[in-house]
């Protein structure tokens, strides 16, 4: 079970950003760095370096921008192992908004991307990496890519790529252990100089699953979220992770205490986890979007019409 080359990745800020527009109280943020130290996480994903020329700080809150003077305030006076990861969309950064790594506080960078944007992924990774960073690319909605573009974007990533993680994302909820496991078997037999990682989300109850199924074939890069914060779904919680690792060096009692203190209040202020809308677009294979939708509107507990309107079988056809 125990497998020291294993590395865990929160990115509860990050990914649970997503749904409040990325506007979390600074004392929480500090809070969740401070119980993932001593939990001793490998990395928390704090937010996205999201362009402010694309994207108004009046509209967002500061973990979409991630200024490296807001995170050293976040970090400032704990004692942590603990390194600050964050992540940048394709076309949505400036890549001199992001400082050498010797001047910030940051230690990683993330490269989203889906696998038609591959080229420019591998461009912004490259660049990070000379700057001195940790970086991976995570290629989004897997579940949906085409094997051809895939193998092809594999290739590339192993001859042209200098980030040292590939992460398989299941943005949509959708894969099965099957598929998980195909598709970590697929990378690890093409990416031969890199390791891979796993990003699951929870729209059918198998975040946890495909990540224990990706981990039993040698993915070394784990996400998750503490009690599962994140867009929609949500993603694998973190605390069944370190349930399941058996490291020594986890330490679970800090994150529970964290849920207790934190997360079970924040679920009177926001919604995630597992919902029928999210299973519904989860089993589809699609974007999780028009549930979120749904969810908003007056009809949200209208499940068969929801499931018809994405199937186009109305009443009336």
């Amino acid at each position: 079970m125990f497998r020291e080359k294993i590395k865990v990745l929160d990115c509860t800020i990050r990914d649970g950003g997503l749904i409040n527009k990325h506007d979390f109280d600074f004392k929480f943020v500090r809070a969740v760095y401070k119980a993932l130290s001593e939990s001793k996480i490998d990395y928390m994903e704090i937010g996205y370096k999201n362009s402010k020329k694309l994207f108004s700080d009046k509209e967002y809150g500061q973990w979409k921008f991630c200024d490296d003077d807001v995170i050293n305030k976040v970090i400032e006076g704990i004692e942590s192992d603990t390194k600050v990861s964050v992540m940048v969309d394709v076309d949505r950064v400036d890549i001199d908004d992001i400082k050498p790594r010797k001047e910030s506080p940051v230690s990683m960078v993330r490269v989203a991307c889906y696998v038609k944007d591959i080229d420019k992924a591998i461009y912004l990774a490259n660049v990070f990496a000379d700057k001195g960073y940790e970086t991976t690319i995570n290629i989004m909605a897997i579940s949906r890519a085409p094997d051809n573009e895939l193998t092809e974007a594999f290739h590339q990533l192993e001859e042209e790529c200098k980030a040292g993680v590939i992460y398989l994302v299941d943005s949509n909820g959708a894969l099965y252990q099957e598929t998980t496991e195909l598709l970590v078997k697929k990378a690890k037999g093409i990416i031969k100089t890199k390791e891979i990682g796993i990003h699951a989300h929870n729209n059918q109850q198998l975040a946890f699953a495909n990540t224990i199924e990706a981990v039993i074939h040698n993915a070394n890069y784990i996400d998750g979220t503490v009690y599962g914060l994140g867009r929609a779904a949500g993603n694998c919680p973190l605390e069944l992770i370190l349930g399941f690792l058996k490291n020594p060096k986890f330490d679970i009692r800090p994150v529970l205490e964290l849920i207790s203190k934190e997360l079970i209040p924040l679920r009177e202020k926001m919604e995630w986890g597992y919902i029928i809308p999210y299973a519904i677009t989860g089993i589809l294979d699609e974007h999780p979007r028009a549930a979120m939708a749904l969810r908003n509107s007056e009809k949200k507990d209208d499940y068969r019409e929801f499931y018809e309107s994405l199937m186009g079988h109305g009443e009336n056809q």
